[in-house]
């Protein structure tokens, strides 16, 4: 296909190879009118169709290892799942294992079997809120409007981000406060996989790497928290499965505001073989085997989807020396 071309000369075989890390979060039994851009099953299988046609697929381990020992494939690419949603198991992985493919689950361990992750907190709330406005003044969250469809949208982006950077208490008072507002019921939904659908993963012949016990941005934990963020995640996941488990992906994931260079000095202390970020870019044998770029191509159209990756083929890799953000 005229795509593979393109494909090649940007990322051959060898030294020069470039590795493309995909990263998604949740595959959805049909489409969300919140988030029209949030793949359901059919989307999805169309894009790993397109995938599988232009790349050569591998689990993630294995190409991290061929990139610096200088033998990896030409149009290498890997697939990855953040956080740990239980449709990750019920409905990507079978996808996944139908076409052949592989992917690397990153898993939120305090999560596993109960509950839901805070921002899906909040998006529930909204969700089924039956109010036109919402004024959170004060709780220093603003007021917004939630009469269409687009307001309920613009509410759950502005909430989100509102609470994304805050320190974990102040982020867990600001999720009451939303949920009290909002006269959400008292539990939360149960959006996240069990410990039994991780082990099925391993079933489905997927790898699942650690992402955290509690998804929490570690620049604003202390140098002790976040250490027992990414160690206690690792070791949680190794004794559920029985087996080593060799990487870590960055709860949010940009280089220098969600993490820094101490954190994937943590990463490597704590016997991790490579970590990932969410900067933009494709891994090449000159990258930081802890901040290892990903991206999403989030295009539609089957030749934009295709123009995408080839721009991230092109595009300037994080650089590796980052400044330690941890509080001493």
């Amino acid at each position: 296909m005229m795509i593979r071309t393109p494909l090649s000369l940007l990322s051959p075989a060898g030294t020069r190879a470039r590795l493309s890390i995909l990263i998604f979060h949740r595959v959805l039994p049909q489409p969300d009118p919140l988030f029209p851009d949030v793949l359901d099953t059919v989307q999805f299988e169309h894009r790993m169709r397109w995938v599988r046609q232009w790349f050569n697929v591998l689990p993630l381990n294995l190409a991290i290892d061929q990139l610096y020992a200088g033998t990896l494939t030409s149009r290498a690419l890997a697939i990855t799942f953040d956080d740990g949603y239980a449709d990750n198991e019920s409905l990507a992985a079978p996808i996944l294992k139908k076409l052949g493919l592989t992917a690397t689950f990153f898993v939120t361990t305090s999560f596993m079997g109960q509950g839901c992750m805070w921002n899906d907190r909040i998006i529930e709330a909204l969700r089924h809120c039956r109010a036109t406005e919402l004024d959170l003044s004060t709780a220093g969250l603003g007021q917004h409007r939630l009469g269409s469809l687009s307001e309920r949208q613009h509410a759950i982006a502005s909430l989100l981000k509102s609470a994304k950077h805050l320190e974990p208490a102040q982020r867990q008072a600001a999720i009451e406060a939303v949920v009290a507002a909002c006269d959400a019921p008292d539990s939360p939904p149960h959006l996240m996989m069990t410990p039994d659908q991780v082990r099925r993963l391993r079933e489905h012949g997927m790898q699942v790497g650690a992402h955290t016990r509690t998804h929490p941005i570690l620049s604003r934990l202390s140098a002790s928290d976040a250490q027992a963020e990414i160690r206690d995640s690792k070791l949680e996941l190794e004794q559920l499965l029985g087996e080593r488990v060799p990487l870590f992906a960055y709860p949010n994931g940009v280089p220098t505001q969600d993490y820094g260079a101490l954190h994937a000095q943590m990463a490597q202390d704590c016997g991790f073989a490579a970590a990932v970020s969410t900067a933009w870019g494709a891994a090449s044998i000159h990258s930081h085997r802890f901040q290892l770029p990903r991206f999403t191509p989030w295009d539609t159209a089957r030749w934009r989807f295709a123009a995408r990756m080839v721009r991230n083929l092109l595009h300037t890799e994080v650089v590796a020396t980052l400044p330690s953000q941890a509080q001493p």
